[in-house]
């Protein structure tokens, strides 16, 4: 039987505010449950440790798994990364690459674009699978070759993610797929308050993704929230 009430029922306000907490606690222990799900190894605990150090965030386990599910699902030969960071999210996607694919990343920070290098050494990725490019996206990436990449994986300045949106739709292929991580801002994207730019950006960024006809979207919450779109033949 399901739980609405009938015309026989009387519920409280207060019974009604006891649902919607347990259903937001259930929610949120799901949540916690699907992103530790997946064990890490010890080159991304290494990853993570120099991540800390650094000052940086990078992609939760959750999130690093749905990318290496991309990845594997796209039978990805060609991808590219704005936001090396130590590594993290390069692990997974490379994982979930074909053998003999190619992982290009792009960062301004060349220090840590080295934790990376020594991530992906101790994950036992050959150097060759991995092309590492200093310097900020939007100079790189107008020189990547059109129609050249499975995935586009965007975790870089947030104010700047509707140009990477612009780019990734002329570096995919056909049936190619561009993700976009951290656009719930830690819940200030749906947050009514008075926001930053950045959030400002990424309310405009979710818009044109789902609306965009060249895209196929899907949000998922993962981390700190997975944006897709599988670009249109």
């Amino acid at each position: 039987m399901c739980g609405f009430p009938t015309s026989a029922d009387t519920v409280t306000g207060a019974q009604l505010r006891g649902q919607e907490r347990a259903i937001t606690a259930n929610r949120q222990t799901n949540w916690a449950f699907a992103d530790a799900y997946v064990a890490e190894d010890e080159a991304l605990h290494w990853a993570r440790d120099r991540a800390r150090e650094a000052g940086i965030r990078p992609v939760s386990p959750g999130t690093g798994a749905a990318l290496r599910l991309l990845a594997a699902t796209a039978d990805a030969k060609a991808v590219a990364e704005i936001g090396t960071g130590t590594g993290v999210s390069g692990i997974y996607l490379l994982d979930g690459m074909r053998p003999d694919g190619v992982l290009t990343t792009v960062d301004p920070e060349p220090e840590w674009q080295q934790f990376a290098r020594e991530a992906f050494r101790a994950a036992g990725y050959a150097a060759n699978r991995a092309r590492f490019i200093p310097g900020n996206a939007l100079d790189v990436l107008p020189r990547l070759a059109d129609g050249g990449y499975d995935i586009v994986f965007c975790d870089g300045d947030r104010l700047e993610y509707m140009d990477y949106l612009a780019e990734s739709l002329r570096l995919l292929k056909p049936g190619g797929i561009v993700v976009f991580e951290g656009v719930f801002a830690d819940g200030r994207t749906v947050d009514s308050a008075a926001q930053p730019p950045e959030v400002l950006r990424l309310r405009e960024l979710l818009r044109e993704v789902r609306e965009s006809h060249r895209l196929v979207p899907t949000l998922l919450p993962v981390g700190d929230g997975l944006l897709c779109g599988v670009r249109r033949g």
